[in-house]
């Protein structure tokens, strides 16, 4: 058995047996690396060398040229790197958001909505005051999965248009800390209103057991909408063929279920009370209050 410590006993240039010689890059066994040029005098026609070895000579006007071009990044002076944009590590430009997206993206800012109210003259309180008895009920009758863990809180009053209304989060409270998961808001209706349901047709709905279904006569909003009511009536069938209440429901992005509970038309969105979703909510519960009752009531 040889080891590689052997000696070596063949003459300068001879192969072994198989005719195996050292790779050219590991020299010739004369002590010539052939990745130099090879032999002398031999042209250079043996040499061998990595991939990517010739490079060009440093250039220092094309260096400048790249820089300002942009064609290479290694070369551009750290004074010049800017920050990349919050929530983009890789550097990329942030898409635009849409109008809808600005303006349903959950931010939770209950502090900036009260902050609106108070300045539009609404009254705001904790949900604790006696005329806040009310909205338990509410919270009880919504259409989302709330449990005795959640509460009305950030209550907000006051008028848009001619409606009086109240907006306030469904808050689920525990020992250590208050998150609002619902933003509600709601409109008194004077007149006596069956149990009903208006929500998005890809929302899951629970609690709707013997609910009657009552379409439009349009096929397009039904595709997208369903009514669900206790009774029916002509107050129910002036909600869902009013063309301004589908127009304003076409025109959003079904992201809101509205029921009537407490004597209220209310209107709940999985999100925090904020001012530009109070004014969407007013819109749409002022042209559905006013289709109720037989007359236009616009914010």
């Amino acid at each position: 058995m040889s080891s590689p410590h052997d000696r070596d006993d063949r003459r300068p240039g001879e192969g072994d047996r198989d005719g195996w010689q050292e790779p050219a890059h590991l020299g010739d066994g004369e002590g010539v690396d052939l990745t130099k040029g090879g032999r002398p005098g031999d042209g250079g026609a043996t040499a061998w060398q990595p991939p990517g070895w010739d490079l060009p000579a440093a250039q220092p006007e094309r260096a400048q040229e790249e820089r300002a071009q942009g064609e290479r990044p290694e070369d551009v002076r750290p004074e010049d790197v800017r920050p990349a944009p919050a929530g983009l590590p890789w550097g990329g430009r942030p898409r635009t958001p849409s109008i809808v997206q600005q303006v349903f993206r959950y931010q939770g800012d209950t502090v900036g909505a009260q902050g609106w109210a108070l300045q539009h003259g609404w009254t705001v309180s904790d949900g604790t005051a006696p005329e806040d008895a009310v909205l338990g009920e509410l919270v009880a009758t919504a259409p989302v999965r709330a449990t005795r863990d959640h509460r009305p809180a950030g209550v907000m009053r006051g008028r848009a248009g001619n409606l009086e209304l109240v907006a306030f989060d469904i808050a689920f409270v525990d020992k250590r800390y208050s998150v609002p998961e619902y933003a509600v808001t709601a409109a008194p209706v004077l007149l006596p209103l069956p149990g009903l349901r208006m929500s998005p047709v890809r929302f899951w709905r629970h609690g709707t057991g013997g609910l009657l279904h009552v379409p439009s006569g349009d096929a397009a909003f039904d595709a997208r909408w369903v009514l669900l009511t206790a009774e029916d009536g002509p107050a129910v069938r002036r909600l869902v063929g009013d063309q301004t209440v589908r127009g304003l429901l076409m025109g959003s992005d079904d992201g809101d279920e509205f029921w009537a509970a407490a004597g209220h038309l209310a209107a709940v969105r999985p999100d925090g009370q904020r001012p530009e979703l109070i004014e969407h909510h007013a819109r749409l519960l002022g042209a559905m209050v006013g289709a109720l009752a037989g007359g236009p009531t616009a914010p």
